[in-house]
């Protein structure tokens, strides 16, 4: 029998327009010969179900089961794709795993390390990791403009960092636009991260590794580097969703430089114990060394997304690492 596939979409920031645009994007990639899909919006107020004639249906919390023509249906797996809480911060990771549901994503603890992006550079900085140095605010703390442009310089990125980068995100250039940068991204969350500029070639790199066991993968599947070009002042929400940038696969760089990047990123997975696709975001500064900037563990699955487009560059087929990505966690399961 055909397994059902629940393609988590939604979520409780701003981010959900994202999230739903990639869960479309999802159910146009999976095997439909191989799996039931349906799309299941979960936020505050509604957990539910979209059926096929476009009504939706309440999901029972208690086993995340849902009725269809009157008969009470289960899922098999979870893909979740919201980005933002709860699905990209552990909170969904936490209650799959507490009613037994497999699902495509990083583990509670790895989605809530790398979600909180202060932490989760440091924490790489630990294994030799290069990143940007950074300062940390929670709400109702403070730093004066001079602070900050003593430790960090001039620009300075001012970031939610418990959100995604798509909405809050300032390019301070003068320290008199730092306190109104500050608010924007408090808007967006409960921390805020303030961080060093960093000058070079953006470019980002998605993995996944398969049938994971004593630590070694059965498969490890590396992309063709994105690079991303943009004539606004960094990678923003119209840059990223609006066409308002350049994603150039594979990347305009030297093979070596290439393989440098994918090496970094495939550490990275390894460090954190990774689970799915991942996708790394670096800057390549001037004297040929990445850094980077961020670990997205639910990364954008639009059909003009970066990992689509690296899967295409790839010459692999998206339904292919759909179903390995499925049918990994399925067999952990015994299903």
């Amino acid at each position: 029998m055909k397994k059902n596939i629940a393609i988590v979409a939604g979520g409780d920031s701003s981010e959900i327009v994202v999230s739903l645009k990639s869960a479309e994007g999802i159910y146009s990639f999976i095997d439909k010969d191989k799996y039931n899909l349906y799309i299941a919006i979960v936020k505050k107020g509604e957990w539910a179900v979209k059926l096929p004639g476009g009504e939706h249906t309440p999901i029972d919390k208690n086993d995340f089961s849902f009725r269809e023509n009157g008969e009470v249906k289960h899922f098999d797996f979870a893909y979740i794709t919201i980005h933002g809480t709860p699905g990209e911060d552990g909170r969904l990771q936490g209650y799959f795993d507490l009613i037994g549901m497999p699902y495509s994503s990083c583990s509670q603890l790895v989605s809530a390390l790398t979600f909180n992006k202060f932490v989760c550079n440091n924490y790489l900085r630990s294994f030799g990791v290069r990143v940007s140095d950074s300062i940390r605010l929670f709400r109702g703390q403070t730093v004066t403009d001079e602070e900050a442009v003593s430790r960090l310089g001039l620009p300075i990125f001012v970031k939610p960092n418990d959100g995604g980068s798509s909405f809050g995100v300032t390019k301070v250039k003068d320290a008199s636009q730092l306190q109104p940068a500050i608010a924007k991204a408090f808007a967006e969350g409960n921390e805020v991260m303030l961080e060093s500029f960093i000058s070079g070639t953006e470019v980002t790199c998605g993995c996944y590794k398969v049938g994971c066991g004593s630590g070694v993968a059965r498969k490890e599947v590396i992309f063709p580097l994105t690079e991303v070009v943009t004539k606004n002042e960094f990678f923003d929400f119209n840059a990223k969703y609006n066409g308002e940038s350049d994603e150039i696969t594979p990347a305009r760089i030297s093979s070596e430089l290439t393989e440098k990047v994918q090496r970094e990123a495939s550490k990275i997975y390894d460090i954190l114990g990774a689970k799915g696709l991942i996708r790394v975001d670096f800057i390549i500064e001037a004297d040929g060394e990445p850094k980077m900037l961020e670990v997205n563990t639910t990364p954008g699955m639009t059909a003009t997304s970066f990992i689509p487009q690296q899967v295409r560059a790839a010459g692999l087929d998206i339904k292919d690492v759909m179903t390995d990505i499925i049918e990994n966690e399925l067999q952990k399961v015994g299903k």
